[in-house]
């Protein structure tokens, strides 16, 4: 599983032009889940997510978790993130799951933020096609792979 996680000042996903979800200050989670993926890819992340320490403690530091501020969290099925482009110019999605793999994970992952965070968490809908408008604080922005725990 990868994540593209990114520190906001607010986030919404909308299908269709009408808002499916919306947060305040937090994270803006984008996920995308291939074949190899499993339920310890979940719960890995879902830990790693939740104690990242990239929200400012009082001397301007990056040392509180979204969990320490209060913060929200929104996350969003993306499939191209698992994107290969070294061929050509036409991305290849190969290494994507397919939605039988991917969709379970993905509720997985929403459910156990959730269950981690102690509150409901918006999401996008999974295979949508959506608008995610978001203003990035800081810029903050980080890519995990479970696959790849550096």
């Amino acid at each position: 599983m990868r994540i593209l996680t990114q520190r906001v000042q607010h986030a919404s996903v909308s299908i269709q032009g009408t808002l499916h979800g919306a947060i305040g200050h937090g994270l803006l989670v984008f996920v995308g889940i291939e074949e190899a993926d499993t339920s310890e890819d979940v719960a890995w992340l879902t830990g790693k997510l939740i104690k990242l320490r990239i929200f400012a403690d009082d001397q301007g530091v990056m040392n509180r978790s979204v969990e320490q501020v209060g913060g929200e969290i929104l996350i969003v099925s993306q499939f191209t993130l698992h994107a290969m482009t070294r061929r050509g110019n036409r991305p290849s999605y190969i290494r994507a799951a397919r939605p039988e793999h991917a969709i379970p994970l993905y509720e997985a992952f929403v459910a156990s933020v959730e269950q981690a965070l102690g509150r409901h968490v918006p999401t996008g809908v999974f295979g949508a096609d959506m608008q995610v408008e978001l203003l990035n604080d800081g810029p903050v922005t980080l890519w995990i792979d479970s696959q790849n725990r550096e």
